[in-house]
């Protein structure tokens, strides 16, 4: 107890920015990932053949060499990004990659008949998608969302390679500056697993409410 005492600060801000990383980037990348996966099922080949490959690339390669190609590489083209920024800009468009299939996993499960019904109404494409398809996506894509929005968190320790002050690198603060490793990693990893642990209380009741919903 009297290192997280002694380390109350640091740590509260390693807390701040991994969650700042961690919401900021799968709020962007739901967005670019919904975008994605409209794509993917989109009649146009083109869009349709840029989806895949930008899935295929971004779930094909390790994040940590997106995020060093990301800090070192962009700044040889003259793009200068800060740590933080980033390490966004890459946890974004790993996310983006699963996300999108997570949403199109979602929009497949819509039963055919749904769009059917609507089209026989004479309800537009994108009305049918907004009103009656989108909805019912969502709640069946939730699970795999609310699992890949808890992975990301985890992920975000991967910015502490270029010097973004997250939990991880505030473990590694600690430790070479008490000699404390063992301690200081068993409390960083304490943190992320409150962190997540109530993420996932958060999803199994956004879950229950949703079905509930359904189910009247």
């Amino acid at each position: 107890m009297d290192l997280l005492s002694e380390s109350l600060p640091l740590v509260l801000q390693g807390l701040a920015n991994t969650l700042l990383l961690g919401v900021v980037s799968f709020v962007l990348g739901s967005v670019l990932g919904a975008l994605i996966a409209l794509a993917r099922i989109s009649t146009v080949r083109v869009l349709r053949g840029i989806a895949i490959a930008y899935v295929s690339v971004f779930r094909g390669t390790p994040l940590l060499i997106q995020i060093l190609i990301i800090y070192f590489g962009l700044p040889q083209v003259g793009i200068q990004l800060g740590p933080i920024s980033s390490a966004i800009l890459a946890l974004t468009l790993f996310a983006a990659a699963y996300l999108s299939e997570n949403f199109r996993g979602g929009i497949l499960g819509v039963d055919i008949g749904q769009w059917e019904a609507a089209n026989s109404m004479g309800m537009s494409y994108w009305r049918t998608f907004r009103r009656i398809v989108f909805p019912q996506a969502i709640r069946i894509a939730t699970p795999a969302v609310g699992s890949r929005f808890i992975a990301l968190m985890k992920d975000t320790s991967l910015a502490s390679v270029v010097t973004v002050v997250e939990l991880t690198r505030v473990a590694e603060s600690i430790g070479s500056s008490t000699f404390r490793y063992m301690e200081a990693f068993f409390l960083i990893g304490t943190v992320y697993w409150l962190i997540n642990t109530l993420l996932s209380i958060g999803q199994g009741v956004l879950e229950r409410r949703m079905g509930r919903a359904y189910a009247t």
